[in-house]
């Protein structure tokens, strides 16, 4: 049999691109099957974690807000909104190699509901002192200060699990 170039390259092509499509059918292996579902299981728990986190921001920036306005009420609304995320957040499961990083997440949100709660209280005293005029400003800053090293630690938190996250990418 005497193959011209031309055939002989048409014949080689056509055998590659059969190669290549019995390998496509070629179920994956128990490993590659497991690390996809791992990686799919990762993703899923990380969108989650995206979806929580901006709706904990959108809370906060609204508790900011209402901060600037000195209107207590919009405070509690927009803590309680946090608080929501924070519980989703805690509720999550997470896959086993995320674990770590969830409780980082779960950490520094808990901070930052404690910080949350602990402002709320010392500002909803204050604004009852102002009618009563009894209000121990002896422990103000100090109290300040707990709130702010609460919500320090929140973000110190949130921030190392971002990076743990983004390492794994």
């Amino acid at each position: 049999m005497n193959l011209s170039k031309r055939s002989f390259f048409a014949l080689a092509c056509s055998g590659a691109l059969a190669l290549s499509l019995v390998a496509g059918c070629v179920p994956a292996s128990p490993a590659a099957k497991a690390q996809d579902e791992a990686q799919a299981a990762n993703r899923a728990y990380m969108s989650s974690v995206n979806e929580t986190m901006s709706d904990l921001d959108k809370g906060l920036e609204e508790f900011v807000t209402a901060v600037s306005r000195n209107d207590v009420v919009t405070m509690q609304t927009q803590a309680e909104r946090a608080y929501k995320a924070i519980d989703k957040l805690k509720e999550t499961d997470a896959p086993e190699a995320l674990a770590d990083i969830k409780n980082d997440y779960v950490e520094g949100a808990t901070k930052l509901q404690e910080a949350l709660s602990d402002y709320i209280a010392l500002y909803t005293e204050m604004q009852a002192a102002q009618s009563t005029g009894s209000f121990d400003f002896s422990t103000f800053g100090t109290r300040v200060a707990g709130v702010q090293q609460k919500y320090d630690e929140g973000v110190a938190a949130l921030k190392k699990a971002d990076e743990a996250a983004a390492a794994l990418q």
